[in-house]
């Protein structure tokens, strides 16, 4: 792993992990699916752009536009609705440690779906991942944290899940800027459906709502998007993952800096475990030198 992918890997885990934050106050200020369903058009209709700017073709192969639906639909749609719908109600930090844990999940489905074989050391880091998890969802739910909105915070990451196992066939063959474009209105389409449906259009409209809207379209949603794509494609799926594991840490300090969420010992602790459980799976993927 060289030096620009390592930079593009931090850059990633930074920008992935302050989502949670500027998302805690978007909906604080508007309604969640609306906004999401604005963000999305936004981002995509810029991605789209500047890709045809740059010569990219919307002509993709079926496997890139199986990955741009699923990707679409998995990530932008279900995976963020749900996390955007829930943070009514839950903290940023609990949000971005229950996200967090995707790697892990993913590294389930290769072994129970797909029959990937895993190693002593990823056995042992899927083990103290979901010890950790278990810690923190235990202190906050004796805490009285909202139920409804951790539930679909669960929901959320076993479609970000998905999505993250349908990326690789979405970034092969070129055109990324394109794909990530694309994959952003077929999110915003669907998001569009149930903001119509079910939410009314009240905006407090305020700084703070005007700066995190700006801020999660451009950032996170369009540049963090990119850099993923391009990172998985510079240095494969495998070693791209590894730098999840810092996202408990970046999601919840990002939260308590900006937000002033409180962070307990178990939640410290849980986050530590966590993160070495995704590190240690990590690692374990990683060919064997001969």
């Amino acid at each position: 792993m060289d030096i620009k992918a390592i930079l593009m890997g931090l850059a990633f885990a930074f920008m992935w992990s302050s989502a949670f934050t500027s998302a805690r106050v978007i909906v604080e200020y508007a309604p969640p699916l609306s906004a999401l369903a604005l963000r999305f058009l936004i981002s995509g209709l810029i991605g789209v752009a500047i890709a045809w700017a740059l010569g990219q073709s919307a002509r993709l192969t079926l496997q890139q536009w199986i990955g741009v639906v699923v990707f679409g639909i998995c990530q932008n749609a279900l995976y963020l609705g749900l996390n955007f719908v829930a943070m009514q109600t839950i903290p940023a930090s609990l949000a971005a440690i229950i996200a967090s844990t995707m790697p892990l999940l993913v590294a389930v489905a290769g072994w129970l779906v797909f029959g990937t074989q895993v190693r002593p050391l990823g056995i042992a880091g899927l083990v103290a991942g979901f010890i950790g998890v278990a810690l923190i969802m235990g202190a906050r739910i004796e805490g009285g944290v909202d139920l409804y909105g951790l539930i679909l915070c669960v929901i959320g990451v076993f479609s970000l899940t998905a999505a993250t196992l349908a990326v690789l066939g979405a970034s092969s063959g070129g055109n990324v800027l394109m794909i990530v474009g694309l994959q952003m209105l077929v999110g915003s389409a669907v998001l569009w459906v149930p903001a119509l449906a079910f939410e009314t259009f009240a905006v407090t409209w305020n700084w703070q709502l005007i700066v995190a809207f700006i801020y999660t379209t451009l950032v996170p949603g369009l540049a963090a998007t990119l850099v993923w794509f391009l990172l998985v494609g510079r240095i494969g799926a495998v070693k791209a993952s590894t730098f999840h594991f810092l996202n408990p840490f970046l999601g919840v300090a990002i939260a308590a800096v900006l937000l002033g969420e409180r962070v307990g010992a178990l939640d410290v602790l849980g986050v530590a475990i966590i993160a070495g459980g995704i590190l240690a799976v990590q690692i374990a993927k990683q060919p064997t030198p001969k």
